[in-house]
């Protein structure tokens, strides 16, 4: 099991790191929350996960530990494989899945590509006493409360070569286009911006 690499960043995608490691590039899958805090030529340490299937080893990676535990115990549930797993913590942070698991939160799971109600429901029946200590909301209870979309968009794509500027008038543009409370998720803005900015150059 590869529980980390620590390496120097060669590139960064949408979905996806390299980082060098005693002269070996490994790619590692991660979420655009994972990628925003990687610059590419600087030293960054990602948490791992290795899926080994018949025909591929697949490395996950996490800006911290308690994201690779959570990663993990969610591929215990019925149904659930790592790219659903790594999707579920592209839509929300560890506490706020904590906190919808815990607190049966359903419609703040099936936002999650991939997860309708009856599969929200076997996470909320399968690791409700599993999912360890829940932290509580800004507002004292231990509602959802996701972070803001703007800030991780923004993030990722600076992370990906573009400047602050370009990255706020990209943030802008999709805002425009979000309908409702509850925007999608933010691999799928993200992908927006970037479409949108490969348009302007």
């Amino acid at each position: 099991m590869i529980a980390s690499v620590r390496g120097r960043v060669v590139a960064v995608a949408p979905d996806s790191a390299v980082l060098e490691v005693g002269g070996v590039g490994m790619a590692v899958q991660c979420s655009p929350g994972t990628l925003a805090g990687l610059r590419t030529g600087e030293e960054a340490r990602l948490a791992t996960s290795l899926v080994v299937r018949e025909d591929s080893l697949t490395l996950y990676g996490f800006a911290d530990d308690d994201e690779k535990q959570l990663f993990e115990l969610l591929q215990t549930a019925s149904g659930v494989g790592p790219r659903l797993a790594q999707a579920v913590l592209a839509v929300h942070t560890p506490d706020a899945v904590r906190r919808a698991v815990a607190g049966g939160d359903l419609a703040a799971l099936t936002r999650v590509p991939g997860i309708g109600k009856k599969g929200a429901e076997r996470l909320v029946l399968e690791l409700r006493d599993r999912i360890g200590p829940v932290a509580v909301g800004p507002d004292g209870n231990a509602g959802v409360v996701t972070g803001a979309w703007q800030e991780q968009v923004r993030q990722g794509l600076i992370g990906l070569g573009w400047s602050a500027a370009q990255a706020d008038q990209a943030v802008a543009a999709v805002a425009e286009t979000v309908d409702g409370a509850v925007p999608p998720p933010v691999p799928v803005l993200l992908k927006h911006a970037i479409r949108l900015l490969g348009k302007t150059r």
